[in-house]
């Protein structure tokens, strides 16, 4: 039986989760793993709608995805919880909750961020049409003690997910380069 694991992806608005997520969602399948991803915005419009941004709120939403993912990973799956998830007591929560916890955090500036913007968020909340916007209005606060770093703004989509396999494969959450499985996932 496959052991499941969270990937919490943290980071802030247009960092890179939901488009780490879902590159590294095939390469696990490859691997064998069952997966899920569970994209903060999809989770905000089907189980959290009607939560606000106030910290309250927000708590609620991250345990809200970490109990999903508690479900998943005790299950063998491989859930992949892609949300800014801004605070670390929460994020702390769903470790102790989950257990099988593999925290990612999405480093990059607030600037290369902000040109990211495709929905122009950023530029709502310094405008003041968006209240309590992380990295504007409301804090973030970095991870101290990730699993994994990765610098989108440095590193092309494929070596972030690469470190990320590789780090995966070091916490024995994947076989290491050569086992059969590893060598099928390179053959798709």
């Amino acid at each position: 039986m496959k052991r499941g694991v969270t990937l919490w992806f943290t980071g802030l608005s247009g960092s890179g989760k939901s488009t780490l997520a879902q590159h590294i969602a095939p390469a696990l399948q490859g691997c064998g793993c069952q997966v899920e991803v569970l994209d903060g915005d999809e989770i905000r419009q089907n189980l959290s709608k009607g939560l606000g941004f106030s910290k309250e709120d927000r708590d609620v939403n991250i345990k809200r995805i970490g109990w999903v993912a508690k479900l998943l990973t005790r299950n063998g799956v491989v859930a992949i919880a892609a949300a800014i998830s801004p605070y670390r007591e929460t994020r702390q929560w769903c470790r102790e909750q989950i257990g099988n916890f593999v925290e990612i955090y999405v480093n990059c500036p607030l600037p290369v961020c902000e040109r990211r913007d495709t929905k122009g968020l950023y530029a709502r909340a310094r405008a003041g049409q968006i209240k309590q916007f992380t990295g504007i209005d409301d804090p973030y606060e970095v991870p101290e003690a990730p699993e994994v770093v990765v610098h989108t703004s440095e590193e092309t989509v494929e070596q972030s997910v690469q470190k990320i396999l590789d780090r995966l494969r070091a916490l024995g959450y994947l076989p290491l380069a050569g086992d059969a499985l590893t060598e099928k996932a390179a053959a798709v």
